[in-house]
């Protein structure tokens, strides 16, 4: 239910299903090497590569090159693959700090 602002937010084309996990407005490291990165072009999505590969588990810098991992490689299938996994991580609560 906590995603469901989330899934409005796809509905109305300020959010897509995959692509990096909005920041927080205090996260200004985040927000600083997403731009350097050239990350904070994508639209932000609901699950992301980086949320597949360790989530809450994973520090700032990782979590980033991650995101860029995922500009460089997006694509439909790459999409769906990141959908499935997630799926299947949420189903078994990996990754989850708190």
């Amino acid at each position: 239910m906590d995603e469901l602002p989330q899934l409005l937010s796809i509905l109305a084309g300020n959010m897509s299903f995959v692509g990096p996990r909005p920041a927080l407005f205090n996260q200004h490291d985040l927000i600083a090497l997403r731009t350097q990165h050239g990350v904070h072009e994508l639209v932000p999505g609901l699950t992301g590569w980086a949320q597949v590969n360790g989530r809450d588990e994973l520090p700032i810098p990782d979590k980033v090159k991650l995101d860029a991992a995922y500009l460089q490689r997006q694509s439909l299938a790459f999409d769906s693959r990141i959908l499935w996994l997630t799926f299947v991580k949420v189903l078994r609560r990996d990754g989850v700090s708190h």
